[in-house]
């Protein structure tokens, strides 16, 4: 297994898996290409997986259908069930698979209506958007502002946010407005360097709490009231103002089906948007990575299992 370009990843055999009690498997259909999984592959995980045997599969979101439950696993779910689920991935175990074996307990029936394409988008983002503002706490009424709104973190707080109450104040550029206004923004402000400035000029005593999807960190961070919180995907925090700083990892939200079905509800209810920018065959993983890391997409790209292999 070697790190690098997209041109690494390729098609491996894999033994196949079978569950065990507690857990179920699952005969993947659709599994979404996200940032991480670029991250994995380029080896900014190489350290972590000193240790762990090849080959490597990324992935973190996965839809498909149940194929097996493990003896005593108590569910409600049955075999024939279309579902989604977040994937913890680590060597192998990961999303970018035909089957997988996951805990029962992050496993949660698909939205319906929606296709298991659409549905693979969801676990993931939606999680850690959720995540971010359970960590900001924020009261009906408050005011959140949200970087990167256009992107599939940002979309899903701005609409989580939305439904929690909340004012949302949402950056975006000027191709991007449209889009951000029909996720639910009150307010949308021009995204750049300038994005503090921006916000006040909306919001002069600052905003209750800021979830950071760009990444603009220190940029940012002037928008927060005194007092306020600020949401990180990457972890950057200061100390200034008696702002409270928290490190969003959605891997702390694996086994809570509970989340991702209350996530599913609000999908059936309308209240969030599933978006998906491409489907692409799960071997041309390379392309849909090369895709990504051209950046300006919407919505994310999809991989799709034909009885297939991994791509590791």
């Amino acid at each position: 297994m070697e790190f690098g370009g997209p041109e690494v990843l390729r098609v491996v055999d894999l033994p196949e898996t079978h569950a065990a009690a507690g857990e179920v498997r699952i005969r993947v259909h659709a599994a979404t290409v996200n940032p991480t999984d670029t991250y994995l592959r380029k080896g900014a995980r190489a350290e972590a997986l000193r240790n762990v045997p090849p080959p490597y599969v990324p992935g973190m979101d996965v839809a498909g259908v149940i194929d097996e439950i493990g003896a005593g696993t108590a569910t409600d779910l049955a075999i024939g069930d279309a579902v989604i689920a977040m994937v913890v991935n680590s060597g192998s175990h990961g999303g970018y698979r035909e089957s997988v074996v996951l805990s029962a307990d992050s496993v949660v029936r698909a939205p319906a209506g929606a296709t298991l394409i659409e549905a693979a988008t969801l676990p993931m983002n939606g999680l850690t958007a959720r995540q971010s503002l359970d960590q900001l706490a924020l009261r009906p009424g408050q005011t959140l502002a949200v970087t990167g709104a256009a992107g599939c973190y940002g979309g899903y707080v701005v609409q989580l946010a939305k439904a929690d109450g909340l004012n949302v104040i949402a950056d975006a550029s000027s191709a991007d407005e449209e889009l951000v206004r029909s996720l639910g923004a009150d307010i949308v402000v021009p995204r750049g360097n300038d994005i503090a400035v921006q916000v006040r000029k909306v919001a002069p005593h600052g905003v209750d709490g800021l979830a950071d999807g760009s990444f603009q960190s220190g940029l940012a961070v002037g928008a927060v009231r005194n007092g306020g919180g600020f949401a990180s995907v990457r972890g950057w925090s200061g100390d200034e103002r008696g702002i409270a700083f928290h490190r969003t990892s959605v891997r702390d939200y694996n086994h809570r089906a509970d989340l991702l079905d209350r996530l599913r509800q609000q999908v059936e209810d309308g209240r969030i948007t599933l978006r998906v920018a491409a489907a692409f065959p799960a071997e041309q993983a390379a392309e849909a990575h090369r895709r990504l890391e051209a950046r300006g997409t919407r919505g994310r790209f999809v991989l799709v299992w034909a009885p297939a292999r991994a791509a590791a």
